[in-house]
């Protein structure tokens, strides 16, 4: 299990400890990207392997840092490819409730799983970055996505192969459903009750979002031409 986190030192302990008892579980590793505050050593003593950027990278180079992390344990311990988990750093408790994620894969019925959250925390947003990347899959793959964005996954090595080299920040989620559709790879939508920190309305949250579209924007623009066009009208139009 791979666990991306960066000033994630108020739930990070709870998260990993929590992962650790999901079945079949050997392996947590947090990968923390620039963290300012104190998450690497937090989620070190909760009993999580850590790896660490010595800058803010962004979650695509987290999740790329963790893969190969694991990997090189695998050839260490002589041990068949792990499946890799995703989960977010702020989950909690809930984490524990990740275990139908991981099902689907170890059953071989399928090569990645994509969390829906049963129960949703109201976010700060109006839905544009989601409505950005439903579409964009929708129209590159003739798939629609339930929670397009959400970084609850599971998927097998080989799947996580196919999709790099992965589309950089937060454009990640929706680059890898697109490419992973493509490459007739099969992917299933997993109820569970996980929940995470709802995002704000301040500034902080804004400019956060404000990056989330532009990432999902360059990952669509690569993969659908309507929307390179569409962007190189809105770079012309701004000139």
């Amino acid at each position: 299990m791979i666990i991306p986190a960066k000033d994630e030192g108020d739930r990070i302990a709870s998260t990993v400890r929590a992962a650790l008892r999901l079945p079949g579980v050997d392996l947590v590793l947090v990968v923390d990207d620039g963290s300012a505050d104190t998450t690497a050593q937090i989620a070190a003593d909760a009993g999580a392997r850590v790896v660490r950027h010595s800058r803010n990278r962004g979650k695509a180079a987290a999740m790329e840092t963790g893969a190969e992390a694991v990997r090189l344990l695998d050839e260490h311990e002589r041990v068949p490819s792990r499946h890799l988990l995703f989960l977010d750093a702020d989950l909690g408790d809930t984490a524990r409730d990740a275990a139908p994620l991981i099902e689907p894969i170890a059953s071989g019925t399928a090569d990645m799983t994509i969390a829906v959250f049963s129960s949703l925390v109201k976010l700060g947003g109006h839905g544009f970055v989601v409505r950005l990347s439903r579409d964009g899959i929708q129209r590159a793959t003739g798939w629609t996505a339930t929670q397009p964005l959400n970084g609850q996954r599971c998927l097998t090595r080989a799947a996580f192969e196919a999709a790099r080299p992965l589309a950089p920040g937060f454009g990640v989620e929706t680059a890898m459903t697109i490419d992973l559709l493509r490459k007739d790879f099969r992917i299933t939508e997993v109820e569970v009750p996980l929940a995470h920190r709802a995002t704000g309305t301040d500034y902080r949250a804004q400019l956060h979002r404000a990056r989330q579209f532009r990432d999902v924007a360059r990952a669509l623009s690569t993969r659908d031409p309507a929307v390179r066009d569409q962007l190189a009208k809105l770079r012309r139009r701004a000139r």
